[in-house]
């Protein structure tokens, strides 16, 4: 079987958009905007098998649109869609321990700290550890 990846572009913008809105997918995944522009994504999917009352969360933010409490409210609003869309117990937040921002976001919506995977994440040659965050339904 062959496949290709290639980067997004507009050619794949209709494609992209209907997969993202699928109801019949176990994941939830949502542009956010402000004042009408894209300004970041982000997305819950949900795990599978025994695992299943679980989900991870995901999110990507403009670099200029930092420090403006944005993330925050989108993990709010994005944690209540899934907890009443999906049949979750949890969501899980992984992130890289040096990330005191994104470590920051998940603690102002009540994630946990439930533990720590040492040297887990590789990034720019540098191993740093993984914070494993918890917010219960």
């Amino acid at each position: 079987m062959e496949i290709e990846l290639k980067k997004w572009c507009s050619t794949y913008k209709f494609d992209l958009i209907k997969l993202c809105n699928d109801v019949d997918r176990s994941w939830i995944y949502r542009a956010i905007l402000h004042d009408g522009k894209l300004i970041g994504n982000i997305s819950i999917e949900k795990k599978h098998d025994v695992f299943e009352k679980d989900a991870e969360i995901g999110y990507m933010m403009s670099a200029e649109k930092y420090d403006y409490g944005y993330t925050t409210i989108a993990i709010s609003h994005i944690c209540e869609i899934a907890f009443n869309e999906l049949d979750l117990k949890r969501i899980t937040g992984l992130v890289y321990e040096p990330n005191k921002a994104s470590r920051r976001v998940l603690e102002k919506n009540k994630f946990v700290l439930e533990g720590i995977m040492k040297d887990a994440v590789y990034k720019n040659g540098n191993t740093y550890n993984l914070c494993i965050y918890g917010k219960y339904f």
